[in-house]
Order: structure tokens, then C-alpha cells, then sequence
């Protein structure tokens, strides 16, 4: 996980004296300016922490004044931190040679880190190859790893079982889940349980399309109605068809191999049959007919 790169520059204070993060998530990107803030006292960020948005209208500046930044010798502290955001590849020729220039000697007591949001073409990467480059984003089969250090950092400790059940619940976007981690961390208690996650998240129900998905694969079919007559209260279909979407899709990451990929086949025809179905209402208990279908495979 090149995330947990970054994390672990973080725990030693990012040495390096330039970094290039970039993600398709800009979720990831605020994240990683939130870990570089962490390592400023906040006594010392009016002085020592600088962060230029080339995205934002209001605060007009150079990349020669981002450049004269980074020079500065820090007020009351050891290293000044100066962050660049935005699209890079919308900097000017001019402004790329700047940074070029800066890149090739920057100063030892500063730190500076350029963050971009989207797609780095192999010869921006190469030209910033001086600097650490990490690319942020996370896989899929990555998250649950990911919930349980978020909610470490909030003082909670969850298993596995926990992570996946929320991962079910609330899907991979990782903004949302951030969200939700926060909500359960004003419990105020150490360890959270399944149950905890329901009460708080789902108002108190406990199932989640991760258990209807578990019940499909085991032709429960008293199960999975019984599932699902709790989940239509709260979710949406086409949401819930999408959640479904994405838990079979994981499958193919945890269990490869012909028979399986012919079966998840199968599976996606039958779900994107039943998400147009709901999209155009061309039949009567869209879901519930889908289930059916499901159970049958």
C-alpha cells in the first residue's frame, strides 16, 4: 500500500527534503496535508507551515514566491514545511523550470511537498524523480487495513470482522468511511463491536449487504429475504445494486480462477439486468426478483 509508505515517512518526520504525493482521490491528498500538519507544533504554523492551492482563486501567489518560501530559514523551530497543490501539469514551462531549479538543490531545512491530484504522466514523474514519489491510492482489498489505522488513530481498536461489517455497510469510498470512523470514536469507548457500528451507523439494524451477500452464497433463502426486508427501509435499490456490484467484484480479487470468474459472470449479467430494470421500471420487485435469480446460480 504506497499509502502506508507515506505513513511511515510520517513517523520519521519525512526526512526527505522534497516529496511528490499524488492520488485519484482527493480525499487522500487533504489527508496527506492533514499527516504533514501533525508534524508542526501548532505554536509554530503561522511561522513554519506554508500550503499553496494552485487551484485556489483568492490567494493569488508565484511559484518563485513558493520557491522563496522554501528558502527561508524557519522561525523558532528546526524545518520549515511548504506544501503545493493542484494540477502540475497546468504549470507553465517557465514555472516548471523554477521548480526544476529548486528541485536539483533544495534547502536542507526545509521540507517541501507537492501534491497532485490525478494521473502523473511517466515524464512528470521523471522529471520530479529527485523527489520521493508516492503514489496515495489505496486498493480495494487494501480498505479494511486502512479502517483499522484511521480508527487506531482515533483511539479505537477494531477486529477484522469489524472493519469488513463497515466496509459492507458503507461501501469502499473513503471519504465516507473517514466520516463514519469519526462518529464512532464519540462513543468514547476503546474497543467497538459490530453491534456498535449498527447502532450508531444503521440506526440499530444489524444486517448489512455484506451478510445478504454471505447468505446468497449459502442459498439461505429464508435468509436473505429476511436481510433484505430489513435493509429496503434504509436503502435505496439502486444503491443497494451497486454495494452488491462491488462485494461480488471483491471475489474476484480474493478467489481467481476460471469456474469462479465464469459464476461472477453470471452474477454481474444478472445485476446490471436488475439495475435496469429499476432505472426504467420494466418489472415489479426489481430486487426482489433479483434475489431469486441469485439464489438459483
Amino acid at each position: 500500500m504506497s499509502y502506508q509508505v507515506l505513513l511511515q515517512e510520517i513517523e520519521k518526520g519525512l526526512p526527505s527534503p522534497l516529496y511528490l504525493l499524488y492520488a485519484s482521490d482527493s480525499f487522500l491528498l487533504r489527508e496527506a496535508v492533514g499527516l504533514v500538519k501533525s508534524l508542526v507544533p501548532e505554536g509554530e504554523r503561522d511561522f513554519n507551515l506554508h500550503i499553496f492551492d494552485l487551484l485556489s482563486p483568492d490567494e493569488p501567489f508565484s511559484i518563485q514566491q513558493i520557491i522563496d518560501t522554501a528558502n527561508m530559514f524557519p522561525f523558532f523551530g528546526e524545518r520549515r514545511f511548504s506544501i503545493l497543490s493542484g494540477d502540475l501539469k497546468k504549470l507553465s514551462e517557465k514555472d516548471l523550470k523554477l521548480l526544476d531549479s529548486y528541485i536539483s538543490n533544495p534547502a536542507p531545512h526545509s521540507v517541501f511537498v507537492m501534491l497532485h491530484e490525478g494521473e502523473l504522466k511517466k515524464e512528470m514523474r521523471e522529471r520530479f524523480r529527485a523527489s520521493k514519489v508516492v503514489f496515495l491510492d489505496i486498493k480495494e482489498s487494501e480498505i479494511p487495513s486502512w479502517i483499522k489505522h484511521k480508527a487506531h488513530l482515533k483511539g479505537l481498536e477494531i477486529t477484522d470482522d469489524v472493519a469488513d461489517y463497515l466496509l459492507g455497510l458503507i461501501g469502499p469510498s473513503l471519504g465516507l468511511l473517514s466520516a463514519e470512523i469519526d462518529k464512532v470514536s464519540l462513543l468514547g469507548k476503546k474497543q467497538v463491536s459490530i453491534e456498535d457500528i449498527s447502532e450508531i451507523i444503521a440506526g440499530g439494524r444489524f444486517y448489512s449487504p455484506f451478510e445478504l451477500v454471505d447468505a446468497l452464497r449459502q442459498k439461505d433463502a429464508e435468509r436473505v429475504f429476511r436481510i433484505y426486508k430489513e435493509l429496503k427501509g434504509t436503502t435505496e435499490d439502486y444503491s443497494l445494486i451497486g454495494v452488491l456490484n462491488w462485494l461480488y467484484g471483491r471475489s474476484l480479487t480474493f478467489k481467481p480462477g476460471q469456474k469462479r470468474e465464469e459464476h461472477l459472470s453470471r452474477v454481474f449479467e444478472i445485476l446490471n439486468k436488475a439495475d435496469i430494470d429499476i432505472k426504467s421500471s420494466g418489472i415489479d420487485y426489481p430486487v426482489e426478483y433479483l434475489l431469486v435469480r441469485l439464489l438459483r446460480l
